[in-house]
């Protein structure tokens, strides 16, 4: 996929499709190369693990699962879902900011 990914870890999104639409969290990790994003408490699936050093009851995990980023929509500092642009500033530097507010992200 030659899509480029507009969503970084740590961002604030909302889940706009899906089991889980309306659902806010912050991005845990991104898979550029699968097209798909981890959010906290977003996707939760039960996950059984065998007994180890780190888990010596083992049993059953809750842990969030994947989801597809076209399913995600990025929260800004005003806290209104946008589409996020892409501008080159005047030192060449690439910045993220809001196609609503305008506002540069981070």
């Amino acid at each position: 996929m030659n899509v480029k990914i507009k969503i970084k870890k740590g961002d604030n999104v909302k889940v706009v499709s899906g089991n889980y639409r309306g659902s806010e969290g912050r991005v845990l990790e991104v898979f550029p190369d699968k097209y798909r994003a981890i959010v906290e408490g977003v996707n939760m699936v039960s996950k059984h693990t065998k007994p180890s050093a780190k888990n010596s009851q083992g049993g059953i995990v809750k842990q969030e699962a994947s989801i597809n980023i076209s399913n995600l929509m990025l929260v800004d500092k005003a806290g209104n879902v946008t589409r996020v642009g892409r501008k080159v500033k005047e030192d060449g530097t690439i910045v993220r900011y809001s196609k609503k507010s305008k506002e540069e992200i981070k």
